[in-house]
């Protein structure tokens, strides 16, 4: 006795493999026979379906398949497929608004029905990582709650197998073979020949010699965390959700730096965004003309994150940790373009897995995040510790005399949880929002899209509620990030956002901190198409577009320079009365 779900996208022979695996004595159930209406395109593929079926098989059109499960008679059974049963069952309780109350009870009782059942049973069911649905909300609550009834099905499932264009690659269990017991496939090989029966199932394409498959490459081993570490203490009589209103940098600064530049000796605009830039720095400095920016801090906020035992990085965990001693050692790419720009950096372990030096150390929430894809990121204590870790780094920087702050990140698979949040805030759907991170192939943007699906699937319903979001998607590092944010604003004092990562945390501190994004402004725009999604949410235009994505703090860096110059100009610049020149 079996059970072994049979995955995969619109027209890859799901169904045909799936009843391959059965015996010329079978029931077969259709959940979607009864839902087809006048589509007589649909009708005509079930037709096909029905007339591919063993004479010795029966037929059962029904979406009540957990009754029928549960009832007996128990003979080997293919249910095709699961889509077909979760379109009944919101359709039938009218629940495509609000599914959670119908669809947690019956996905419930459906998988108990599937591990408890006597019988050999095979399940179809749609792919949703490679079959196309509607942007609509009806569309995101089927691939959210699909995604989540797929995964809860192969938890109980003894075999899982995907097909792709006809050809089964087993993902859980023993390698795929017929009812008759003879394999699929030779082992390690796709079948590319046609010198057997042309009406086989084993048919491909004539003429041509079998191609060896390499070995899968494995994903990383799940991380084990090590014993936790003792939060840190919040400071005495703090609460550190709670933030006063955010005033906007002085707007009768702003007036009177937008009348400078029409005085100074230039056609007025004429030097574009970056006499903008000038006029939001005076602003926030609160004086015209403004002065040069004196103590510009980077910190780099680091951490791990579960979801990479996923294999949603090119690179190993460790190289977190590494990373970090490379910024001590002011070796790093953000520590060479900070000299150039006359800032300095500071590192934090938030939530890197090994250990770091103490004075790095000395904010540490935990060792890692959780796995978002299938847990929470962070317990509820741990996110109000980060939130209030990254206010305090804040202060201290702010209180050391810090005039212009610049947050960075470091943390190998942190883009796998800023596409999560980036997704949630502003509705969009996990392929959009991800991008290649640090280089991955094709088969790690593959499980990267998996990962960021479920998480999504998990953090959609706290998508307006910052510390829920952040406890169940984010993650220590992001978490302090948009307390550093959120704070930095409160304390009026200016930052300038690097890539997707800051950006995603910069979403959640605008939640934290209503208007804290006029004290921002944008560094550059990253290679992740996540980051144009932020900024557009957050109203920012980037001052750089260089295809950058490799996180730090590296973009914002860059930009600094060009920060200052509009200072400098707004500040330095003659006017035509000083130069005695005339106006035009």
């Amino acid at each position: 006795m079996a059970v072994t779900l049979v995955l995969g996208g619109v027209r890859s022979g799901k169904s045909a493999f799936a009843e391959s695996l059965l015996p010329a004595a079978a029931r077969y159930v259709a959940t979607a026979a009864a839902a087809v209406g006048v589509d007589h395109d649909f009708r005509a593929r079930i037709d096909v379906h029905r007339a591919r079926r063993p004479a010795g098989w029966s037929t059962v059109e029904t979406a009540d398949i957990t009754t029928l499960l549960t009832t007996g008679p128990y003979p080997a059974t293919l249910v095709d497929d699961l889509g077909g049963w979760l379109t009944a069952t919101l359709d039938g309780a009218g629940a495509w608004d609000a599914p959670a109350a119908v669809l947690e009870p019956a996905v419930a009782a459906l998988v108990a029905a599937i591990a408890a059942y006597p019988g050999d049973l095979v399940l179809v069911s749609p792919e949703v990582g490679f079959s196309l649905v509607p942007t609509t909300q009806a569309g995101r609550v089927f691939q959210d709650s699909l995604g989540g009834l797929n995964t809860a099905v192969a938890a109980v499932a003894d075999r899982v197998e995907l097909v792709v264009a006809g050809l089964p690659l087993p993902l859980k269990g023993s390698a795929a073979s017929r009812a008759d017991g003879a394999a699929l496939t030779p082992a390690g090989a796709v079948l590319l020949t046609r010198d057997i029966d042309p009406d086989g199932p084993d048919a491909t394409v004539a003429g041509v010699a079998a191609v060896p498959v390499p070995e899968p490459i494995a994903p990383p081993a799940p991380i084990t965390p090590p014993e936790p570490v003792a939060l840190p203490e919040p400071e005495a009589g703090t609460e550190p959700l709670r933030f006063a209103p955010v005033d906007a940098p002085d707007p009768e600064v702003a007036a009177q730096a937008r009348a400078r530049q029409l005085e100074l000796t230039k056609p007025a605009g004429s030097l574009g965004r970056l006499e903008e830039l000038g006029i939001w720095a005076s602003a926030c400095q609160g004086v015209c003309p403004p002065k040069l920016f004196e103590r510009m801090r980077i910190v780099v906020f680091a951490g791990d994150h579960g979801v990479t035992a996923g294999g949603v990085s090119a690179y190993p965990p460790e190289v977190t940790a590494q990373m970090v001693a490379n910024f001590s050692a002011d070796g790093a790419a953000v520590n060479v373009l900070a000299r150039q720009a006359g800032a300095t950096v500071r590192v934090e372990d938030i939530a890197v897995l090994s250990d770091t030096s103490p004075e790095i150390s000395r904010h540490k929430v935990r060792r890692s995040s959780g796995n978002l894809a299938v847990e929470d990121a962070l317990s509820d204590a741990e996110t109000i510790a980060a939130i209030a870790v990254g206010r305090a780094i804040a202060d201290d920087e702010i209180d050391s005399g810090a005039d212009l702050l610049v947050a960075g990140d470091m943390g190998i698979g942190n883009t796998t949880p800023a596409a999560v949040l980036i997704g949630t805030i502003t509705d969009n759907e996990p392929a959009v929002v991800i991008g290649r991170g640090t280089g991955i192939d094709d088969n790690g943007w593959m499980r990267k899209v998996a990962a960021v699906r479920d998480g999504m699937w998990r953090a959609r319903p706290s998508a307006r509620d910052p510390k829920s979001l952040l406890r169940k998607a984010g993650g220590a590092d992001l978490a302090a990030m948009a307390g550093f944010l959120a704070q930095a604003a409160l304390r009026r004092t200016p930052v300038v956002l690097d890539g997707v990562v800051v950006t995603a945390a910069a979403l959640v501190a605008a939640e934290l901190a209503p208007g804290a994004q006029a004290w921002w402004v944008a560094g550059h725009r990253s290679a992740e198409p996540a980051h144009t999604l932020a900024l557009a949410h957050l109203g920012l235009e980037p001052l750089l577009e260089f295809g950058m994505r490799l996180g730090e703090g590296s973009g914002a860096a860059t930009a600094l320079p060009l920060v200052q110059s509009s200072v400098a100009i707004l500040g330095q610049m003659a006017t035509f009365g000083e130069a005695g020149v005339s106006e035009g």
